[in-house]
C-alpha cells in the first residue's frame, strides 16, 4: 500500500550517495509492513544550476508543494557561492514552507566511541528545537559603499514573540514525550533587545508547562557544557544561529557528524516538511563511496515518523543501533573502512 509521495532532492557532493543508500533502507523497512512511499527524484544541484543559471526552476516551489515530504542530501559545491545553493534552495524552503521547528537529535550509540572521556552509551542524550525562520538568518540588511574603504555591511536579527513562541511551545510539548527538561539558549545579557524578547517569551510559555523543569543559559555557557557534562540536556531550544552551532558540536560527541540526522518541520502541515543529514556536501570525499549514510538513514527514519509509519522507523533504529554496537561494518568517520553501500548493507542485514 502506497503511503505518501516523497520528493527526493540529491543535491550535491556525497548528497546523492547517501541519499539513495537511505532509499534502500526505507523501501525494505516498509516493505516489511506492507507499505510503501512513492519517491519523486528532483535533479537541483549545484550541476543543475551551472547548466539552467537556476538552482530552482520557476515552478519548483509548487512542485514541491504537491508531496508529503521532502528528502534532501545536501546543497554547496566549492564553485558555487552560498547565495546560490543555501540562499537559492535551502533557507528559502525552510521560509516558504514555514518550517519553523529544525530538529537535530544528539544520542551516544552503543559501540561508538565519544571523543569526550568515559561517556557511557545513552548517557548523551538530547534533542535540539532550533527555530528555523527566522533570528539571525533573517535576509534583512544590505551593504553600502561596496569596494571603498567605507563599505559597510549590515545584517539585522529578526526576533518576533510569535516565532519565539512557537518554537519553545514545541519543545515543551516534545519534553512531554522525554524526561521533561527544557534548557533555552540565549545571551541577553549582550544582546539585550533580540535576545530579551526571548528570554522573556521562555518565561511566559514556561508557566504554561509546569510540569516540565525549565532553565536558561548563556550559549557560551551552554557551548562548554556540551562538552563537560552533555548528559544534563535533555531538550535544548535556541534560535537560528546559536541551534545550528551548538548541534555541530552535539554531533561530535556523540562520536561523527557521519550519524546526525535532522528534521524541518511545519507542524500544521500545511506544507511539506523536509529531511536532511546534517553533514553537508562534503567535497572532499564525493565521489569515494566513503560517506557514512547512516545520518541520512536516520534522518529517514525521523520522514516516516513523520509520515505515520512509526513502526518502520523504529525497525530502523534499531537496526541502526544494532549494526553499531556490532562495530563490524564501520566507515572511516568512525575508524573503520567499510564503504557506503557496505555500511548500507549491515543496515538491511540487520533490518531483515
Amino acid at each position: 500500500m502506497a503511503s505518501g509521495k516523497i520528493a527526493v532532492i540529491g543535491g550535491d557532493g556525497i548528497g546523492p550517495e547517501v541519499i539513495e543508500q537511505a532509499i534502500r533502507v526505507v523501501d525494505a523497512a516498509l516493505k516489511r509492513d506492507g507499505a510503501s512511499v512513492a519517491w519523486n527524484r528532483l535533479p537541483w544541484s549545484s550541476g543543475y544550476y551551472k547548466k539552467t543559471g537556476k538552482i530552482v526552476p520557476d515552478d519548483g516551489w509548487d512542485i514541491l508543494k504537491q508531496h508529503d515530504a521532502i528528502f534532501l542530501g545536501a546543497v554547496g559545491a566549492p564553485d558555487v557561492p552560498d547565495s546560490v545553493t543555501v540562499h537559492g534552495l535551502l533557507l528559502p524552503m525552510r521560509r516558504n514552507f514555514d518550517q519553523y521547528v529544525n530538529l537535530r537529535p544528539a544520542y551516544l550509540f552503543d559501540g561508538v566511541q565519544s571523543p569526550l572521556r568515559d561517556k557511557a552509551p545513552g548517557s548523551i542524550d538530547m534533542l535540539v528545537y532550533r527555530e528555523n525562520t527566522e533570528g539571525e538568518y533573517a535576509p534583512v540588511g544590505g551593504r553600502l559603499y561596496p569596494a571603498t574603504a567605507h563599505e559597510t555591511a549590515v545584517q539585522t536579527a529578526v526576533f518576533t514573540r510569535r516565532g519565539c513562541e512557537r518554537i519553545m511551545r514545541a519543545a515543551f510539548h516534545g519534553a512531554r514525550q522525554r524526561r521533561k527538561k527544557v534548557t533555552s539558549i540565549t545571551k541577553s545579557n549582550a544582546q539585550v533587545y533580540s535576545m530579551g524578547l526571548w528570554d522573556e517569551a521562555f518565561r511566559d510559555v514556561s508557566k504554561e508547562f509546569p510540569d516540565i523543569e525549565s532553565r536558561s543559559l548563556l550559549v557560551d555557557a551552554a557551548a562548554m557544557d556540551f562538552v563537560r557534562k552533555p548528559e544534563v540536556f535533555d531538550v535544548v531550544v535556541a534560535s537560528n544561529l546559536f541551534g545550528d552551532i551548538l548541534t555541530d558540536l552535539s554531533a561530535i560527541v556523540t562520536g561523527s557528524v557521519g550519524l546526525a540526522a535532522s528534521a524541518n518541520i511545519n507542524p500544521e502541515r500545511l506544507f511539506p516538511s523536509m529531511f536532511e543529514p546534517v553533514h553537508g556536501s562534503a567535497p572532499d570525499i564525493a565521489g569515494k563511496g566513503i560517506a557514512n549514510p547512516l545520518a541520512a538513514i536516520l534522518s529517514a527514519k525521523m520522514m516516516l515518523d513523520h509520515l505515520g509509519h512509526v513502526k518502520s522507523g523504529n525497525a530502523i533504529q534499531r537496526a541502526v543501533a544494532n549494526v553499531l554496537k556490532d562495530g563490524k561494518a564501520r566507515t572511516p568517520d568512525l575508524g573503520g573502512t567499510a564503504t557506503t553501500a557496505q555500511m548500507t548493507d549491515a543496515v538491511l542485514a540487520a533490518l531483515a
